[in-house]
């Protein structure tokens, strides 16, 4: 299988986006299931060339985030759309009040790079929030080529990489539904 360049503009060897990142690795991971995924590859390929975003959902407390659900919101920015995303504030009040109650939450935001690798711009550190987590997806040619997640460091000024795990979904029986016949 041919592996996919992802190309690198100079911009992202350039120091303000070195900067946004402190090179060190999360000790909480991000576990995330395959339907979450499939659905951030599947809205990236979508957009592309532009940036796809959307939410990341599921819970989040000290041993990390697990992620249950990845849901496409509108990006607003019709400007630069090829490099600059502005998740729709509705679509993120809309899903925030369908899961109040629910025990799940919006734990994250995810969006595409198309053409440039999935590392965090200033422009993202800018407008990250503490104790999310971040999923970057580069898209060359239309297709996933990368995936990363990042949350901010401790002190909340640059970005630390997050190690990406498989989520196991639990089966009806252990989530306490039982068997429906």
């Amino acid at each position: 299988m041919q592996e996919t360049r992802i190309p690198e503009p100079e911009r992202f060897r350039s120091q303000p986006y070195l900067d946004v990142l402190d090179g060190t690795v999360s000790p909480m991971p991000c576990r995330i299931n395959d339907a979450a995924m499939r659905s951030m590859h599947e809205s990236a390929a979508r957009h592309y060339p532009l940036e796809a975003c959307g939410l990341l959902l599921g819970k989040a407390g000290p041993q990390g985030w697990e992620i249950d659900e990845a849901r496409e919101v509108a990006n607003l920015n019709t400007e630069r759309a090829v490099d600059r995303f502005m998740l729709d504030p509705q679509g993120y009040h809309a899903v925030d009040r369908e899961l109040s109650g629910s025990g799940r939450e919006i734990i994250g935001i995810y969006h595409s790079h198309p053409d440039c690798p999935a590392k965090p711009s200033p422009t993202d550190r800018d407008a990250a929030w503490e104790d999310f987590a971040y999923i970057i997806v580069s898209t060359c040619e239309g297709k996933a080529a990368d995936t990363r997640c990042w949350a901010l460091n401790l002190t909340g000024e640059r970005f630390s990489s997050v190690a990406m795990e498989a989520l196991e979904m639990e089966t009806p029986e252990e989530a306490g539904e039982g068997v429906r016949a």
